[in-house]
């Protein structure tokens, strides 16, 4: 999957270069053009209408006008606006960032690795976006999943339907710790110790199920918000309140350091 960006960036000397010599080591970001000013930046998202824009929102240059307005002016203009990735020094801003629908959020210097997390997130997010679309277009079988009715921000859980011979049994995502891979049928582990079978693969979960759930392991997803413990040299997961622990594979090791990034931009102490 490959997706084309523009930088808008007060400091083109520098951070934009920064910006696209990162960019430039992965094959599916395609550069359209860079900008250092509000007009100039805007000018050149509707001319290219790219799907991404890597926008500072603290500029070093307050004559550049640069801020979060430029994500309202965009959705004005087009029905389809790209993903906003913010690239500042300041992380006090990342709330005010997150209410206007921000995708990413890059604190300064940009390293390699927000790159790595923003296209595993970009791609995960492909493919959710696929099998929904064949999920709403199919008239073969009825969805097992229902999706709420606001969008992301209303932070309403989703609620699965598993289906099995005329029983539907109804359970809250945020009530599950992990999910293990059973042949081509899946075990979910709910948070009370409860075991449910629902006879999707894996694979078919991991195109559905976004944060916080993610894959570690070939045969297993977690709820990243029920893990208590990563312990690397062991390559485990401890969930919280219980004994289980979760292996996870050299092959998602890049989800697990995911995750421990995760943890640090929270309310987090690190001692």
């Amino acid at each position: 999957m490959n997706y084309s960006y523009i930088i808008i960036d007060d400091d083109n000397a520098v951070s934009a270069l920064i910006t696209k010599e990162i960019a430039d080591g992965f094959s599916e970001l395609i550069f359209l053009a860079a900008a250092n000013n509000y007009s100039e930046g805007l000018n050149l998202i509707l001319e290219h209408t790219p799907e991404l824009v890597f926008l500072e929102i603290d500029p070093t240059n307050t004559t550049s006008n640069l801020s979060l307005l430029m994500i309202n002016e965009v959705n004005r203009y087009l029905k389809t606006p790209p993903r906003f990735i913010i690239t500042t020094r300041k992380k006090r801003l990342a709330f005010e960032a997150i209410q206007y629908g921000v995708f990413d959020y890059f604190l300064k210097p940009v390293q390699q690795i927000d790159f790595v997390k923003l296209i595993l997130k970009l791609n995960k997010s492909a493919i959710a976006e696929e099998i929904n679309l064949n999920l709403a277009v199919s008239r073969s079988e009825k969805p097992m999943f229902m999706t709420p009715d606001q969008g992301f921000s209303s932070m309403k859980s989703l609620t699965l339907c598993i289906k099995s011979y005329g029983d539907y049994r109804y359970i809250e995502a945020d009530d599950i710790c992990y999910l293990r891979a059973d042949n081509n049928s899946t075990d979910i582990y709910l948070y009370n110790g409860e075991m449910i079978t629902a006879f999707k693969t894996l694979k078919h979960f991991e195109g559905v199920l976004s944060h916080p759930f993610i894959r570690i392991h070939n045969s297993y997803i977690v709820n990243r918000n029920y893990i208590s413990r990563i312990h690397s040299g062991n390559s485990l997961c401890y969930i919280k309140n219980s004994a289980v622990k979760l292996p996870f594979s050299k092959t998602y090791k890049s989800n697990i350091d995911l995750i421990i990034s995760d943890f640090s931009t929270g309310n987090y102490l690190k001692v």
